[in-house]
């Protein structure tokens, strides 16, 4: 079905998805700013965070740091998977995205072990190891306040680690609770993700067309509608139109329209209930 949704509308790639190709994203100015800001914390480390509703764009941004930030000389970059797990299992985890064997019943071996061989890349290349972590609302506390710590040094004087941060409107609240408080305030470079306006919302649809092959897949009329029943979500809009251009494929249109629209996302009239005679 794929492949033929792409040769009938001449596109490279399936635009709507999720796994669009890194070089074809729609990167907003607030958010190529703000990964600008993080590439600096590679050289001084700190924390960094970007927070937002579901649907408005956090992965895009976590998507585009890591490809980045990866290109750059000498920087490794790990991504937290579980952002659930205990201590120890988390332990487990930073082991195995910097080559460091740990010990879970040695948290103080494996504290030193890791900041040890953080020192040593900085000594190295000057540039700090970059940790991403997805979901970061759902990290237990104790969690949180470790990572604090073991990314600190001298008296947090330096900082052995670039981390990333990425949650939904509940991570900025955690981050304000007086257990997380230390945490929340050592973070130097925040972004904010809004709902989208209708000018963004018009430039992403565009964007992603264009990068995928086919500018003139929708008509402006169905571009218009799209954007104003999206609700201001990226997500939203992406998922009309993988709808419609399934639906335009199986009715084997030349170009998805306004017609279309009203015949996939029409309510149906329900029935109006008898009236009772006294």
């Amino acid at each position: 079905m794929i492949s033929r949704i792409l040769s009938l509308y001449g596109l490279k790639f399936n635009p709507f998805r999720s796994d669009v190709p890194i070089e074809a994203l729609y990167v907003s100015p607030p958010v190529r700013s703000f990964l600008r800001r993080v590439e600096t914390g590679v050289a001084d480390g700190g924390f960094a965070f970007v927070s937002g509703d579901p649907g408005n764009g956090k992965t895009i941004v976590l998507r585009l740091a890591r490809e980045h930030l990866g290109t750059l000389p000498d920087v490794t970059v790990g991504t937290i998977e579980h952002p659930q797990s205990r201590v120890p299992d988390f332990y487990r985890e930073l082991g195995d995205l910097f080559g460091v064997p740990l010990s879970a019943h040695n948290r103080w071996g494996g504290f030193k072990a890791l900041r040890t061989r953080w020192s040593e890349h900085i000594a190295t290349t000057r540039t700090r190891p970059v940790l991403i972590m997805d979901e970061a609302q759902e990290a237990p506390t104790q969690v949180l306040s470790e990572l604090r710590i073991l990314a600190s040094k001298d008296f947090d004087a330096r900082q052995l680690l670039c981390v990333l941060f990425a949650g939904d409107a509940r991570l900025p609240d955690r981050l304000r609770t007086p257990e997380l408080m230390p945490l929340g305030s050592r973070i130097r470079r925040r972004l904010h993700l809004e709902y989208a306006s209708r000018d963004e919302l018009a430039a992403c649809l565009e964007h992603l067309l264009d990068a995928a092959g086919n500018v003139a897949l929708m008509t402006p009329e169905l571009k218009t509608t799209l954007v104003d029943h999206a609700a201001g979500n990226y997500r939203v809009l992406m998922n009309l139109c993988d709808e419609l251009l399934a639906a335009g494929a199986e009715r084997d249109l030349p170009r998805l329209d306004e017609k279309l629209y009203l015949e996939v996302f029409a309510q149906p009239q329900r029935p109006k209930p008898p009236t009772r005679k006294r």
